[in-house]
């Protein structure tokens, strides 16, 4: 007789589909059958799933889940470029004196707290891991692990193999500062609440008792008991106040807080006083009751501005933490993308943001730049093509060659334009502060005034009616009513790829009465095309091609891009210069070369003999290349419209806006396109010195005029107008010179730039007769003893809410429908 060993093959789980332990407890119940579970977790994500109502995934489904080993395996070399130790150290920190470190991590797709069970109880069961935490309200990750034993690439890719991507998370120094602002301030709310909830319990029997109710010791218990819950108000929740105004008074310039600081301390001393000595009223339900509706509004207020306006670290965190580096010998690496430099070739695979900005060598992909334009439907980007860090890839693998990166990608100088316009403010916030300044000065020699007066009318009721005015008359809403608005509205141009880069512009752009259009790169997509070419004598077209290619080799002009594809490395031009609005001229093989207009290629030397080519072959934009100043070939090129061209320009003179189109181009081109969009006063031929002229001569008429250009030669014009805009493909000189930049390449962006300026300004005015009104009406009724200091309190709050929420319309703002362009006749350039 022989023995048999039973081997029998472990339950697969019924979630996950690993290997289930002898005696596991664990199951999930379905269809009145019990599934075995491995582990906790599975337990807890299929009890979510089954309670979810959401049982039909595991009927349906068709395969189990991939297994979390072959998930890290297939991640572990995205998650390498962690190991790196001079990127580890922008965010791993030492963690205590056992040799641990800590890091914070962004955790994505957490939605309850069964999910930081899970992480938490996942990361814990990692050997080297010594505490994790996870924080649900902004779903970040504390872990502390030892480095010996565990690598962080490690514990990001088994984040991963549950389905929890997470990136590192560092704030910089101003979001530091920021978010211990918002703790603090939220602390002092909340003591303001329980210390006014506790003292009006105090006062309320005092106010609703008749005489002899309550016995002179219960008076003294509850004042005593008043007092000792408003210094905390006073001295912890106040203190901004209180800061800010001996701020203020040291620099001459009187702010709101001077009379709020001057009304809590006043009564709280006052209070104080009659308490310690027995003599006089108490006013600490009143100081509590007042400072909480100051913190509550102030709250209130600032969070909205943050929601809805600037973010300061939201684009400086667009661009990712790697990069997929090919080598030179074609082998992979992973490094921190911070390292790229100039030069490099980067792979970018479906799904991973572009590191910096390049040129596409290879592949053809959806691109999403929602985040930088605004555009949420993707565009398609191909060999040869720009492509713009932050991007994210959503098709095909790419490959690129870096152009900028770090500090030199587009957004870090989005960046930079952003905060040069915050740092300074437009003309109607300069006046109501400084509105606000007088306000308050003259304020304080009523108030004076008022409290002498009550000095002989009722000396007992003086020192309330002293805190009501201070209070209820605070300039709050006055000095909001501005910057809450241009807040506002500066968000909503962000949101749709507008970017304002000096204060004032949106105050001007709200006045303009004339639009002026370069052609080139701003009507037209600025995407040159060489369609014809017709050389001379024995000069052959690939040679002539080959020749203008070199001259255009290292221009950034729109007309550089048609020639690129017909560069030769042999062939280099020398001693090139480029003649704004005319052309370049360069040596070759001896010889000097001229490309650009007919009148700049020829020169006094050329006999009548060659006088009939100087005239173009046909209509459209035609350059004529010469040597030494004989003709050598024509080159007809080709630049399609916008799409939205014609739409903008209806939508424009919808508004009462007069459109004007100059140009450097030829007659024959501007005139066409002009009569195709339905421009009125159109321009060709004319430099950038001409352009300037006419700036000029329009403003001297009176006129408010903004300017939409893209190139080094539209520089002088754009910055001679009153607003000058800059298109998405603008050169880097048209970007600094300009008052806003186009992030979408939509035209009617123009449009809506300006009706939300508009709304903004007329925001903006209604702001401000609201606070001034408010102010004038309150002042009298408090000065008359009419308003007491809660209600003071309250009113003054309000008002402040009421600016904040009538400013905050514009993040709900919608484009009126533009009026549609006749498409009859098809458009094109």
């Amino acid at each position: 007789m022989s023995d048999v060993t039973d081997v029998t093959t472990p339950a697969p789980c019924y979630h996950c589909g690993n290997p289930v332990p002898a005696g596991a407890p664990w199951s999930i119940t379905l269809d009145d059958h019990a599934h075995p579970l491995c582990c906790p977790g599975c337990e807890a994500v299929a009890h979510a799933i089954v309670d979810g109502g959401l049982e039909s995934y595991y009927r349906y489904r068709t395969e189990l889940p991939e297994r979390p080993d072959e998930r890290q395996a297939a991640k572990a070399d995205t998650w390498s470029v962690f190991d790196d130790p001079g990127l580890q150290a922008q965010f791993v920190h030492p963690d205590g004196d056992e040799g641990n470190v800590k890091a914070t991590l962004a955790i994505e797709g957490i939605t309850c707290a069964a999910c930081a069970w899970l992480i938490e109880h996942r990361l814990n069961a990692l050997t080297g891991i010594a505490s994790s935490a996870v924080n649900l309200t902004h779903h970040r990750l504390r872990v502390s692990w030892d480095p010996q034993q565990l690598k962080l690439s490690q514990l990001l890719a088994e984040l991963a193999a549950i389905g929890y991507d997470a990136q590192p998370y560092e704030p910089d120094q101003a979001q530091t500062r920021m978010q211990h602002e918002e703790r603090m301030n939220v602390r002092r709310l909340i003591i303001a609440a329980v210390g006014m909830m506790q003292v009006m319990m105090f006062s309320i029997p005092i106010y609703v008792s008749g005489p002899g109710e309550i016995s002179d010791d219960f008076y003294a218990l509850f004042h005593w008991l008043s007092f000792a819950l408003a210094t905390p108000v006073v001295f912890f929740s106040a203190q901004p106040f209180f800061r800010n105004a001996l701020r203020d008074l040291r620099t001459g310039v009187l702010g709101m807080d001077v009379p709020v600081s001057l009304a809590i301390g006043g009564a709280y001393l006052a209070s104080s006083y009659a308490v310690l000595f027995n003599v006089g009223e108490v006013y600490f339900d009143s100081v509590a009751m007042f400072t909480f509706f100051l913190l509550f509004g102030r709250y209130v207020e600032g969070r909205a501005r943050r929601r809805s306006g600037h973010s300061g670290n939201a684009l400086s965190g667009v661009l990712p933490i790697s990069a997929t580096r090919l080598e030179s010998d074609g082998s992979e690496r992973i490094l921190p993308a911070s390292e790229l430099a100039p030069g490099d070739r980067v792979l970018i695979k479906p799904g991973h943001g572009v590191p910096a900005d390049g040129i596409i060598e290879e592949g053809e992909s959806s691109l999403d730049e929602s985040m930088l334009t605004g555009e949420y439907l993707p565009v398609t980007r191909r060999m040869g093509d720009p492509i713009t860090g932050g991007s994210q890839n959503m098709e095909n693998p790419l490959v690129i060659r870096v152009t900028h990166a770090g500090r030199d990608a587009r957004v870090a100088g989005i960046v930079d334009l952003t905060d040069r316009a915050f740092a300074s403010r437009p003309r109607l916030a300069q006046m109501a502060a400084r509105m606000a300044h007088l306000f308050v000065l003259r304020l304080l020699v009523v108030t004076a005034c008022v409290t002498i007066a009550w000095w002989f009318i009722d000396p007992s009721r003086m020192l309330w009616v002293l805190l009501s005015v201070l209070v209820v008359t605070c300039p709050c809403a006055l000095a909001l009513a501005t910057p809450a608005a241009l807040t506002a509205g500066h968000g909503q141009l962000r949101k749709r790829g507008v970017l304002i880069t000096r204060a004032d512009a949106m105050e001007t752009l709200s006045n303009v009465t004339r639009v002026i259009f370069d052609k080139t790169g701003t009507l037209t997509r600025g995407e040159m095309h060489l369609t014809q070419t017709q050389p001379f004598g024995e000069l052959t077209a690939e040679r002539a091609r080959a020749i203008a290619a070199a001259l255009e080799a290292h221009s950034e002009h729109p007309i550089a891009r048609a020639f690129r594809p017909f560069r030769e490395a042999t062939l280099q031009a020398k001693d090139i210069h480029s003649h704004t609005g005319q052309g370049l001229e360069g040596s070759l093989n001896g010889a000097r070369w001229r490309l650009g207009k007919p009148e700049f290629a020829l020169d006094s030397a050329i006999n009548g003999a060659v006088d009939d080519v100087i005239a173009a072959p046909a209509k459209g934009q035609w350059l004529l290349l010469s040597e030494n100043g004989a003709p050598r070939a024509w080159f007809g090129l080709h630049d399609g419209v916008r799409d939205d061209a014609a739409a903008t320009i209806k939508a424009l003179q919808a508004l009462g806006l007069s459109v004007e189109l100059l140009s450097g181009d030829t007659q024959d081109a501007v005139e066409s396109l002009a009569n195709q969009l339905d421009i009125a006063t159109w321009h060709a031929g004319i430099s950038p010195e001409g352009k300037l002229a006419r700036m000029k001569e329009l403003q001297a008429a009176g006129e408010t005029v903004v300017m939409i250009g893209d190139g080094i030669n539209d520089v002088p014009v754009l910055a001679g107008a009153d607003v000058a805009i800059a298109m998405n493909g603008a050169t880097d000189l048209a970007r600094t010179r300009a008052d806003a930049v186009l992030l979408s390449p939509r035209l009617m962006r123009i449009f809506e730039a300006i009706e939300i300026s508009r709304a903004t300004r007329r925001i903006m005015r209604q702001n401000m007769i609201w606070s001034v009104c408010y102010n004038f009406s309150a002042l009298p009724l408090a000065a008359m003893g009419l308003v007491p200091p809660w209600l003071a309190a309250i009113g003054m709050s309000l008002s402040s809410l009421v600016v904040v929420g009538n400013a905050l319309r514009l993040s709900r703002w919608r484009t009126q429908p533009a009026p549609a362009p006749d498409t009859s006749t098809p458009v094109t350039a």
